[in-house]
């Protein structure tokens, strides 16, 4: 009870907040990835501890951090080697771009190599390192050193047996270095027994442990780095793969990746004027990742080289990466279907990477591809099949390195066309699962239809355009590729020869129909001029029968008149006016009016 009032009493008189905590010093290390998962490189001023097994690249991770800073960060450095020569150490590293005895020689490096043999030690009393204190003290002072190399651990106590003395002098050994105000690498060779060192105590005293591993899986040489553990600062804390290569370390996390490319509004041609007409009437967004997938034979390499030959035309660079044919094999065969590449590669506008996907990793794979748009800077890359490398690795691994291969070539506004080998059960799906990272997917099939196999293209989805939602035929000739539209009847899509004769019976159809309206349509005209013939010929009897009446009834009008005035002449010689004017003017008809 009485706690919890404190801790209300506390509430009611507002304590003040602590300060935030000061970000952790770095210490950049210049190694490609491993600033990027540290949050700026190892903890300066403090120790760093490198373990892993024989060949993992202990030595040469401490190496390139020491040449690194005396190069890039104008921080120098001190190696203390306790198992190779100065002399063995500048040539070991001159292959990978190390020029130590030139830094050497310009003070920007100290080398010096510390023997230790166990059968000149003999233990009397207390272990003692003032010694290597003086001489280590000695050179970071003589260069004005901030980084300092202790390779490796095992073999300054390897003739020490008291493990209480040895934890005493490994933490004697570190804050000695802290107090040096250094930031330290040291390195130690991996443990038994599923330790991380051989002792089991280094990775206790160190502020940051990075544990590397080389492995063999399926007969691919790997390589793995771990950050196990990092004081004072967030780090990532996935197994990342590394490489070593002519410039040294390459780490390529997954998560050092942000999705913040830029995105252009700009077109680009397929190579096919149809297919561009189908993707809005404009070809592919420049910098997007086009997939064609599709099973053996439906033509994903001759779209791949016609949207390679429209981009070199066009003045852009492309790289060709092939997985199963070597460029030799891909130009003969383009040129059945009119597309020369021989002239692009002579411009040098077209280059070819072929490899085979065994030949590598996944991750050197991966690294010879960056290495090789860092050098051609091409601005369209094709990958020629990405399924050959399921060879070579896991679903997963195939899919976190083409994740980063697309967001590598994304992250240069680079247009990446991307072919799929697919299995006729499952073709709206890929092996890698990398469909959602997609912006255009073509699915290109074969349709089997009276004994033939026909090839048709569609566009499955095209991010930020309208497209085209129709099956079309995929025809590639002797002139190139051309896409015509299916032809449907009779309820069914019809390709190849059967399209043909379902075109030639649809025409016959239509025919037939056409000389039936023809018929009718002269049967018509000719029943037409009957009635026309027949109602003139009425009209004429009509009118002849009109013209009599009236003949008739003037000729009766015109005896009438006559008989009236003979009449009125008798009358007149009769002497009877009235009677004779009474009889005249009975018949209006009769006053004085002549026949017409």
């Amino acid at each position: 009870m009485k706690i919890k009032a404190r801790s209300q009493r506390g509430k009611r008189e507002g304590r003040r907040p602590l300060p935030e905590q000061a970000e952790l010093p770095k210490s950049r290390t210049g190694i490609q990835g491993l600033d990027q998962i540290t949050g700026g490189g190892l903890p300066k001023g403090r120790p760093s501890l490198i373990c892993g097994g024989a060949g993992a690249g202990k030595t040469l991770f401490a190496m390139e951090y020491l040449v690194k800073g005396a190069t890039q960060f104008n921080e120098n450095g001190v190696y203390v080697a306790f198992e190779e020569t100065p002399e063995e150490l500048i040539q070991n590293t001159t292959s990978l771009g190390f020029h130590l005895e030139r830094l050497a020689a310009g003070k920007k490096i100290a080398l010096t190599h510390i023997r230790i043999e166990r059968t000149e030690i003999e233990i009397t009393g207390e272990y003692d390192l003032e010694g290597l204190f003086v001489r280590i003290g000695y050179l970071i002072d003589s260069i004005g050193a901030k980084r300092v190399v202790l390779d490796t651990l095992e073999a300054l106590f390897a003739s020490l047996p008291n493990e209480a003395i040895l934890r005493a002098e490994l933490r004697r050994l570190f804050r000695w270095l802290k107090d040096k105000g250094v930031t330290a690498v040291i390195t130690a060779e991996r443990g038994k027994e599923g330790t991380l060192t051989r002792h089991g105590i280094e990775e206790y005293v160190s502020d940051c442990v990075i544990l590397l591993s080389h492995r063999m899986i399926e007969q691919i040489s790997t390589r793995r780095l771990r950050i196990i553990k990092y004081r004072g600062t967030l780090h990532g804390t996935n197994e990342y793969p590394f490489l070593i290569e002519r410039d040294g370390i390459s780490i390529l996390p997954i998560t050092s990746i942000e999705l913040s490319y830029k995105v252009s509004a700009e077109r680009v041609s397929s190579g096919i004027e149809r297919l561009d007409t189908m993707l809005g009437g404009k070809g592919y967004y420049a910098g997007s990742s086009i997939l064609a997938s599709g099973t053996a034979g439906t033509g994903k390499t001759s779209l791949s080289v016609s949207f390679a030959e429209a981009s070199c035309r066009s003045g852009r660079k492309c790289l060709y990466v092939a997985f199963e044919e070597s460029p030799a094999q891909i130009l003969r065969n383009m040129k059945s279907i009119s597309v020369d590449l021989e002239p692009w590669v002579n411009k040098g506008v077209l280059r070819f990477h072929a490899v085979r996907p065994t030949f590598y990793g996944l991750e050197m794979h991966l690294v010879k591809i960056h290495d090789v748009v860092n050098d051609f800077k091409p601005d369209a890359v094709v990958v020629d099949p990405i399924s050959g490398l399921t060879a070579i690795g896991s679903q997963l691994e195939v899919n976190l390195m083409l994740s980063r291969l697309i967001d590598f070539l994304k992250g240069r506004g680079i247009t990446a066309l991307l072919t799929n080998l697919a299995h006729p059960e499952t073709t709206e799906q890929t092996e890698m699962a990398i469909s959602s990272l997609i912006d255009t997917w073509l699915l290109l099939r074969t349709v089997e239809i009276n004994g033939e196999r026909n090839r048709t293209l569609y566009v499955l989805k095209s991010r930020g355009m309208t497209h085209s939602n129709q099956v079309r035929e995929f025809l590639i000739t002797e002139k190139g590729i051309r896409i015509s539209d299916v032809y449907v009847g009779a309820g069914q899509v019809f390709t190849g020869s059967s399209r043909m004769v379902q075109e030639a019976k649809d025409k016959a159809d239509a025919l037939i129909r056409e000389q039936d309206r023809e018929r009718r349509r002269r049967d018509f005209e000719r029943r037409k001029k009957v009635l026309e013939a027949q109602m003139i010929a009425l009209r004429a009897e009509m009118e002849t029968t009109e013209e009599e009446f009236r003949i008739h009834a003037a000729q009766e009008e015109a005896r009438e008149y006559v008989l009236a005035l003979d009449r009125k002449k008798l009358a007149e010689t009769r002497k009877t006016d009235v009677e004779d004017e009474h009889v005249l003017k009975g018949d209006g008809k009769r006053q004085g009016r002549h026949p017409k």
